[in-house]
């Protein structure tokens, strides 16, 4: 955030600070709608459990090493992502509703 005091001294230095921060909203966020599945899915392999049942799966790929049916093997790594990416799927929505709220709220200005 920058403050400027409104002397005319620095009107130049404000009007820079204007067009580059040129928006007032809130947004806390995590995702966007377009990108949510791989921001996600990276944010969920980060965890070593995750990242096992992945290679687990890719390994249950491969017709030499090939244990169990494939679907049976996908099935824990489902049933840890899916309710997961749920899970920030809705808590995300109500941050955006809360920043909408926010956003459209009538606000007074008090000038000199």
């Amino acid at each position: 955030r920058i403050v400027l005091p409104d002397n005319g001294r620095l009107r130049k230095d404000w009007q820079e600070a204007s067009t580059f921060y040129s928006g007032n909203r809130t947004q806390t966020t995590k995702y966007t709608w377009f990108p949510f599945l791989l921001q996600n899915l990276f944010e969920q392999f980060h965890r070593l459990s995750n990242l096992y049942c992945f290679f687990m799966v890719v390994l249950n790929l491969l017709p030499q090493v090939e244990v169990f049916h494939r679907e049976i093997t996908m099935l824990p790594l489902v049933v840890v992502l899916l309710p997961s990416m749920i899970k920030d799927v809705i808590e995300d929505y109500r941050k955006y509703q809360y920043d909408r709220t926010i956003n459209f709220t009538k606000t007074r200005v008090f000038d000199k």
